[in-house]
């Protein structure tokens, strides 16, 4: 028995030699996993990037299953969803997981980007690594709305009429831009195929690209901890940081656990409350599409909502359309509007505590009131929080230089 092992082990050894001559699999795996040091005193909040990642490959594996049955025409686009849930074996559960996994797509991204803000993951060393993540979440938001228009149900329909109208405002250029992007003169089916081709080819690969060069990034500067430290400022005489454990086995052992947890959560909202209530899939959206019925009330989904509702709280639409991209490109500069001497909230003090919290309440108030039928009392309500959102980047560029921060230790604290 121990001969035929041994044999077997040789065997593999040889056939992992044999790859690695071709195919740099082990340098690959120590670079990426086996060496790579991480600071040794992570929390919940790193848990993010690889949910991220795991819910980029559910959204993946789920939409290449819709797509062997999903018809891109108007006039069959309903009818094939409907189909997918009716018909198709487990059509049901895998559109429920492509619809509940966009929306727990956006918690984690939420909860990645928040990360970032609260240990200055963005600051320098890793501007590059934040842009990246920024672009990120612009092709995930117009993969998100491509992919919302395609059940083609009512709302889908009329939220492609609205926000493919923003363009109209821009001078000039807004009445051919809208015809381009809808390829016809008004919403039809070929613009139904053209968000179905982009949606599931042209994004993805755009998406996974931006993914491996974020990681790469990631991996050139190293992974920040909660302390804001450079660990690897402090090596040992092996060259290893005193502060860094391996990725692997600890990290991934750890991360492991997190998607366990996760997948419980995610699987309880998928199997018992895959609608949220109408805020994952709107009640609208089962009616097939109808240019001629107009919804009482259209609303994008609602990790869109806050930048929705800056949009609504200007009465001018162009002014209200350059807010509306301003409040998502601010977020580009974020690394260069924080001048702070320190990166973790830790040790900026209470001035940075206080301005996040309000940062964070109007971004979930404004979300709220996106969603809402926009009355005179609640568009004031929308310029407040959209006034209190702004100022963050203001108040942060002007404050963060001069204001009292705490000492930081020379090693990551536990």
């Amino acid at each position: 028995m121990a001969k035929i092992t041994d044999g077997l082990t040789k065997q593999a050894e040889a056939l992992l030699g044999w790859v690695d001559e071709r195919l740099p699999v082990t340098e690959f795996w120590n670079a990426h996993l086996a060496k790579y040091y991480a600071p040794k005193n992570f929390n919940f909040w790193y848990y993010m990037g690889s949910l991220a990642l795991l819910m980029l490959v559910i959204q993946i594996v789920s939409g290449i299953l819709l797509a062997m049955h999903y018809k891109p025409s108007a006039e069959e686009a309903f009818a094939s969803v409907e189909y997918i849930m009716r018909d198709v074996d487990w059509g049901w559960l895998i559109r429920y997981m492509h619809t509940t996994g966009s929306s727990f797509f956006f918690i984690v991204v939420y909860l990645h980007m928040f990360r970032s803000m609260l240990y200055g993951s963005h600051r320098e060393p890793r501007e590059l690594l934040w842009v990246l993540g920024m672009f990120l979440y612009l092709l995930l938001m117009a993969e998100a709305f491509l992919g919302y228009v395609l059940p083609w149900g009512q709302m889908s329909y009329w939220g492609a009429q609205v926000i493919i109208n923003l363009f109209g405002a821009i001078p000039k250029i807004g009445e051919p831009l809208t015809q381009w992007i809808r390829g016809d003169y008004f919403i039809s089916d070929a613009t139904l195929n053209r968000f179905f081709a982009l949606h599931v080819i042209a994004i993805p690969l755009a998406l996974l690209m931006v993914v491996v060069l974020h990681l790469a990034a990631l991996h050139q500067t190293g992974s920040l901890n909660p302390d804001g430290i450079e660990i690897k400022k402090t090596k040992g005489e092996d060259g290893i940081p005193l502060d860094g454990i391996p990725f692997h086995p600890y990290y991934t052992v750890k991360d492991i656990f997190g998607v366990a947890m996760f997948m419980i959560l995610f699987a309880f909202i998928l199997f018992f409350w895959p609608e949220a209530g109408g805020l994952f899939l709107e009640h609208d959206n089962f009616v097939p599409a109808n240019p001629l019925v107009t919804p009482e009330h259209i609303k994008p989904v609602w990790y869109f909502t806050p930048f929705y509702a800056i949009l609504k709280a200007v009465p001018d639409k162009l002014m209200g359309v350059l807010l509306m991209g301003a409040s998502v490109l601010i977020l580009f500069f974020l690394p260069w509007l924080d001048r702070s001497p320190v990166k973790s909230i830790r040790y900026k003090g209470g001035w940075y505590k206080l301005l996040l919290t309000i940062f964070t309440i109007a971004f979930v108030r404004l979300g709220m009131l996106g969603m809402a039928e926009g009355t005179p009392a609640q568009t004031w309500e929308m310029r407040i929080w959209t006034f209190a959102y702004f100022m963050f980047f203001v108040l942060l560029f002007f404050m963060s230089p001069g204001a009292r921060t705490k000492d930081v230790p020379e090693r990551v604290t536990h």
